[in-house]
């Protein structure tokens, strides 16, 4: 929690969504090594549609990483089309296959690769002899929701405010409990 509420996270979170923002999503990712494949070409928002779309995801690397052993890759600009299609695969859901424009972003352990939930990216694989490690911190504006459709196929508002899971981390440009000026 401490972590997630840093003052990195919350600049990051004020200037690309606002005033008021919780913690949506975190999770540590590693990838093995000798992993040949990649990690599909996905939008974190075709995985769980989350209504406003556009929340954030910080890509932050604990060892240092390169495009030899799992760097994010990302697609400029298509963030701007909103959530596109995907198909299942075998390894998760699949929105872009061997796109030319696609850039690289390694990142030294510490660093944070930030980008829209809506940015297609995927990691490439570890041909190295370590272990590629990474904490994903997502942040999403107060209010957001998760939609699903229920058995008669009817849209359900699924509002994230778990206290235990999506806390805020800004509450009117403030840190909640933050002593006001």
């Amino acid at each position: 929690r401490e972590f997630c509420s840093d003052a990195v996270f919350r600049d990051l979170a004020h200037d690309l969504i606002g005033p008021n923002v919780r913690l949506y999503w975190d999770q540590s990712v590693y990838k093995k090594p000798g992993t040949e494949d990649p990690f599909p070409w996905h939008q974190d928002n075709g995985y769980t549609f989350v209504d406003p779309q556009q929340y954030l995801t910080c890509w932050v690397a604990l060892t240092d990483t390169d495009e030899a052993n799992g760097c994010p890759w990302v697609l400029p600009g298509v963030h701007r089309l909103g959530t596109v299609h995907h198909q299942q695969s075998d390894l998760g859901w699949v929105c872009a296959k061997d796109p030319a424009d696609a850039v690289a972003a390694p990142v030294r352990a510490g660093g944070i690769v930030v980008f829209s939930s809506l940015t297609p990216h995927a990691t490439g694989p570890n041909r190295t002899g370590d272990v590629r490690k990474s904490y994903i911190v997502q942040f999403a504006p107060d209010g957001a929701a998760i939609l699903t459709r229920d058995e008669e196929g009817e849209i359900v508002r699924t509002t994230m405010d778990d206290p235990a899971r999506n806390f805020p981390v800004l509450v009117d440009d403030q840190a909640p409990g933050a002593a006001e000026d």
